[in-house]
């Protein structure tokens, strides 16, 4: 039942994808309205697929596949409550698909770590602000790509199918750094509740572990282009250089750890700080 429920999702995500799928020209009403239903219904059914998976009796299974599914529905989540979805087109034949392979991933791999706190509410809280201020910023990077993409097109004077229904690259520009502010808070809070309240949530003091170390080197990357943005006005090419430096960092610093978990079957030394 439960692998059902995850290729139901898959499927979902899948014929959204097709529904939506930017051709160039405005879609018909019928399938718009197909696309946004099948995408609302992929959304729905994959939160009751994710908290099956999640959330145990003996505690919160974040292992490595469920973490990818959860960040990847999140994703999705924001990418269309924040209209993305409709003011960037090429941005669908990726991350809808993405996530449709992310979505079946948890019947594949299960974990027997468990985070014994998930009862804790602050503990609970912590993770979840981690979640999404991860999923902004994975926004964010793919947002960025797609843009980079656009702007040389148009230096180059090539026409792009998708370009006929985006919204000016300044309009879309606009949108990506509020995204970045938005991400940057959420993770500026996770950082510094894991650093100043670390023994009273995980029950051991902060220490600078390879783990947080990327997670900060990642905050501080952040950091530096919204300085930039605002002092310098950095865009386009420079800012992409950033945004994909700090999503990388920050993936290695989180996803990564979880994949390492997953791979060698166990919870080294050096992540079990937070």
């Amino acid at each position: 039942m439960i692998i059902l429920l995850h290729v139901v999702v898959a499927a979902l995500y899948a014929a959204a994808a097709f529904a939506l799928w930017p051709t160039g020209a405005p879609p018909a009403p019928r399938h718009r309205d197909a696309g946004r239903l099948l995408l609302a219904a992929a959304l729905a059914v994959h939160a009751a697929a994710t908290w099956s998976a999640v959330v145990r009796p003996d505690g919160l299974d974040l292992s490595f596949v469920n973490a990818m599914s959860l960040v990847a529905g999140l994703a999705v989540l924001f990418a269309w409550a924040t209209g993305i979805l409709r003011t960037l087109p090429a941005v669908i034949p990726v991350v809808l698909p993405v996530t449709a392979a992310c979505a079946l991933l948890p019947p594949i791999a299960s974990s027997t770590f468990r985070f014994s706190y998930a009862d804790e509410p602050w503990a609970a809280t912590h993770i979840a602000v981690a979640l999404v201020g991860y999923a902004l910023l994975a926004v964010v990077a793919l947002q960025a790509l797609v843009m980079t993409g656009l702007e040389r097109r148009l230096h180059r004077a090539i026409p792009d199918a998708a370009r006929a229904t985006a919204a000016p690259l300044l309009t879309l520009e606009r949108y990506l750094f509020r995204l970045i502010g938005a991400g940057f808070v959420l993770l500026t809070a996770t950082l510094a509740s894991g650093i100043l309240f670390s023994e009273q949530l995980f029950g051991k003091p902060f220490t600078l572990t390879q783990k947080n170390l990327f997670s900060v080197a990642g905050w501080l990357v952040f950091a530096v282009l919204l300085f930039g943005r605002w002092r310098y006005g950095w865009r386009g090419r420079t800012a992409l250089k950033w945004i994909l430096g700090g999503s990388v960092l920050l993936a290695l610093g989180y996803l990564g750890s979880k994949f390492v978990v997953a791979v060698i079957g166990n919870e080294p030394a050096w992540m079990t700080s937070r």
